[in-house]
């Protein structure tokens, strides 16, 4: 039998909890849509405005994954000549690869997380650091990348993720995440990112959601989530494919 937690309506809400009683929503924070599934909260928002409804530091690790700004959306995949706004998608073309965050952005996630893993460091103005990490994909195809780049705030040696990760083969076989947005992670990526990085007891926090495969990976692990997506069909599709997830889960 499904447990309440998978059958919670969305509610638009402040997103303010008794602890950020010094943090007043803005009126476009209280438009935020908001599903709640156990430790894992679901927001439907503009990430700057959820921030700064949270007060300095409540976060202890910020795992992000932003818009690279290199204009991935415009992309053909394949032979089909069908460019990748227009994967995943049932409304229309999607730009989300515009431009990448701005300072504001940066700043915010800076006030609100102790700690901070930045998925695409090496696109964003950053300051320098020891911690690196490399997601080595194993992809033999010479015109994609070996692997992507992450920045982090650790004051620890750089880090290398080795998963495979192309075409239909993931990890150790060819059984991959369901697929539902374009820039998708793999499940295991996070559960690994957390097991260097994050000890029991932390909040985490995701600012672009996208297909919101961290939010499995965190209920594997235990840990709290709050993760934020400004898409309505990215978040409804994520929010649908974690709860039928709890549904596999809950039958074996």
């Amino acid at each position: 039998m499904l447990q309440n937690t998978d059958k919670t309506p969305i509610n638009y809400t402040a997103c303010c909890t008794l602890a950020d009683l010094t943090h007043q929503p803005t009126i476009e924070a209280q438009k935020i849509k908001n599903a709640k599934r156990g430790d894992i909260n679901f927001y439907l928002c503009d990430n700057i405005e959820f921030m700064k409804t949270k007060p300095d530091k409540y976060y202890d690790i910020a795992i992000v994954d932003p818009p690279y700004g290199i204009g991935f959306s415009d992309y053909e995949r394949g032979s089909s000549g069908v460019k990748v706004k227009e994967r995943y998608t049932k409304n229309g073309k999607k730009d989300w690869d515009k431009g990448i965050p701005t300072p504001e952005y940066f700043a915010e996630l800076k006030r609100v997380s102790k700690e901070q893993i930045i998925w695409g460091g090496n696109y964003f103005d950053l300051p320098p650091t020891q911690c690196f990490i490399f997601w080595y994909k194993q992809n033999p195809v010479l015109n994609f990348a070996d692997g992507e780049l992450a920045w982090t705030s650790f004051k620890k040696p750089a880090v290398c993720i080795d998963y495979r990760y192309y075409g239909n083969l993931q990890g150790k076989s060819s059984v991959v995440d369901a697929k539902i947005h374009p820039t998708q992670k793999p499940i295991d990526l996070y559960r690994k990112t957390l097991a260097l990085f994050a000890t029991k007891g932390m909040k985490i926090l995701d600012t672009h959601g996208g297909s919101m495969t961290i939010a499995k990976a965190c209920d594997m692990e235990g840990f709290a989530l709050d993760i934020c997506e400004i898409d309505e069909e990215y978040y409804n599709n994520g929010l649908k494919a974690y709860d039928e997830y709890k549904r596999q889960t809950k039958l074996f």
